[in-house]
């Protein structure tokens, strides 16, 4: 008979940090497929090794489910928050066609000084207040990465107030099929007023460029929609997650920050060592099984739900040596971050270059930066993804 692992409470990490979980390297070590409880009722299968980890985020047996199809597949109504992500077959590789240059490497290399434009004048704006130190979270590391994206996709970022509460209130947490409807009802309908809008007067933007191809016959008016909802729900919020995560590593890893700041050429490889470092992705992928698979003995059923644990897969001390700690020159490293397979990050190099830019930048502007004696960031330790909802900082 098979050996059922027992079922274990969700590894979080301790409050008032980033993480990762304490629990990461035992269940790597003696549990690598263990089995933990989730919200709503549900159980899944958690898998913390790279090579494993690897392996299942690009396992064509392994789908992304809606909020309708998981945990609970009674629900029987269309689902109203579906992105890029749950899409699968001809209309996924359409979609991603369509937008494949406007987020390949070159294009985004092309964006570059307009990237850092937006970087530079945020800084000004919190540099020129007069004061000697700020919130760097409210002051840039939240809104550098929305002003970029909605530059490149055609969204007006003076309507983010429009959007933002409601994207904020629906995906906070673990919400209800019904609860995700409502946001994406509210979503769709602003969606519907910017694709008229871009139809009567189309920019140089991406979604002008879909609004194209729509008419041209290629995508379909709903292959718009999840494209919108896809940028509006996850397009800039884990940029924004990691850039802030970035900054606080950097100031409370001694002398790294400094060391960035004067060598300038460690960059490329600290912005990769970043993200690999950065245990953002604890729970973010939740795959479901179309059939059995086999895994280190167990058998992980049709229907089932798995966690491939990109957080812990990058901290596998196999694969990275001193895995726990910060190396801004690490020569060699083949983190996960943006996952693997056809449902890799569509927006990597441009989350690089957020990264890349919005550091250097910020090295420029407060070359002295630290963070404030006596003022701990404040976290949202109900989350399960941790970032710093507050950086008070001194320049």
């Amino acid at each position: 008979m098979e050996n059922i692992p027992p079922i274990i409470d969700f590894p979080v990490p301790p409050p008032g940090t980033m993480g990762p979980p304490a629990e990461f390297a035992a269940l790597r070590a003696h549990c690598p497929v263990a089995r933990v409880r989730m919200d709503l009722g549900a159980t899944a299968w958690y898998v913390t090794r790279y090579q494993d980890v690897r392996e299942l985020v690009a396992d064509p047996r392994l789908i992304r489910p809606t909020i309708n199809d998981w945990p609970d597949r009674s629900a029987g109504a269309e689902p109203g928050l579906i992105t890029m992500a749950e899409l699968d077959g001809p209309r996924h590789t359409a979609l991603r066609r369509a937008v494949a240059e406007a987020f390949g490497a070159g294009a985004i290399r092309g964006r570059v000084p307009r990237i850092r434009g937006i970087a530079d004048d945020l800084l000004a704006r919190l540099r020129g207040d007069g004061e000697p130190g700020g919130d760097l979270v409210a002051g840039f590391t939240d809104p550098f990465p929305l002003l970029v994206l909605c530059d490149l996709v055609g969204i007006p970022p003076e309507e983010r107030d429009r959007f933002l509460p409601v994207i904020e209130e629906g995906l906070s947490t673990m919400v209800t099929p019904a609860e995700a409807d409502r946001t994406a009802d509210l979503l769709r309908d602003y969606l519907a007023g910017l694709i008229a809008r871009k139809r009567r007067e189309p920019g140089r933007d991406v979604l002008s460029h879909l609004i194209g191809e729509w008419q041209a016959g290629r995508l379909s008016y709903e292959d718009l929609v999840v494209f919108g909802l896809s940028m509006l729900t996850v397009g800039f919020g884990t940029s924004a997650m990691f850039l802030a995560n970035s900054v606080y590593a950097l100031l409370t890893t001694p002398g790294k920050y400094a060391r960035l700041r004067d060598d300038r050429d460690l960059l490329p490889t600290a912005v990769e060592e970043l993200l690999r470092f950065v245990p953002l992705m604890n729970n973010f992928v939740i795959l479901v099984a179309t059939e059995d698979i086999s895994l280190h003995g167990h058998t992980i059923a049709k229907d089932d739900a798995v966690l491939p644990v990109l957080a812990a897969a990058n901290r596998d001390e196999t694969v990275f040596t001193t895995s726990d700690g910060l190396d801004l020159g690490r020569p060699v490293n083949p983190h996960l971050a943006f996952g693997r397979g056809p449902h890799n990050c569509l927006g990597a190099h441009l989350a690089r270059a957020q990264l890349t830019v919005g550091l250097g930048a910020l090295l420029d502007a407060f070359p002295s930066l630290s963070l404030v004696d006596g003022q701990e960031p404040r976290w949202d330790d109900e989350a399960p993804n941790r970032t710093p909802l507050t950086l008070p900082v001194g320049w």
